[in-house]
C-alpha cells in the first residue's frame, strides 16, 4: 500500500511541475490603468482651482513615497500645459511619473 501511495506523490509532483513548465513565457507586463483593480492615482480635485487638470492626489501605494506633511502632492497631466505653468508658478521638479500623470511636491507656505 505503501508503495502505492509514493507512487502517487510523484506521479502528482510530476504532473505539476508539468503544469509550471507549460506556464513559462513572456512575464507578465504593468497592468493597464482602464484594467487595473484600482485607478494608480488617487485625484482629489483641481489644484488651483476646480477645473485644473493639474490635481490634488492622496495616498495610494504608488504615490505614499511621495507624500509630505508639509507639501502638497500635485498630478498634472504629463506635458499638457497645465503641467507647464504647475511648474513656472511653483519652480517644482518633476518627482515622477505615473501613468499619464507628472508628480510634484508643492510646499504649503
Amino acid at each position: 500500500m505503501t508503495g502505492n501511495l509514493t507512487r502517487l506523490k510523484v506521479a502528482s509532483l510530476g504532473a505539476v511541475a508539468v503544469a509550471l513548465a507549460a506556464c513559462g513565457g513572456e512575464p507578465l507586463g504593468p497592468i493597464p490603468y482602464g484594467n487595473s483593480p484600482t485607478p494608480p492615482l488617487q485625484l482629489l480635485g483641481g489644484y488651483r482651482s476646480p477645473e485644473d487638470p493639474c490635481q490634488l492626489t492622496g495616498e495610494t501605494p504608488l504615490t505614499i513615497d511621495y507624500l509630505d506633511d508639509a507639501a502638497d502632492l500635485v498630478g498634472c497631466p504629463t506635458g499638457s500645459e497645465a503641467e507647464a505653468s504647475l511648474r513656472a508658478t511653483h519652480g517644482v521638479e518633476k518627482l515622477a511619473q505615473i501613468g499619464g500623470s507628472s508628480l510634484y511636491s508643492i510646499p504649503r507656505r
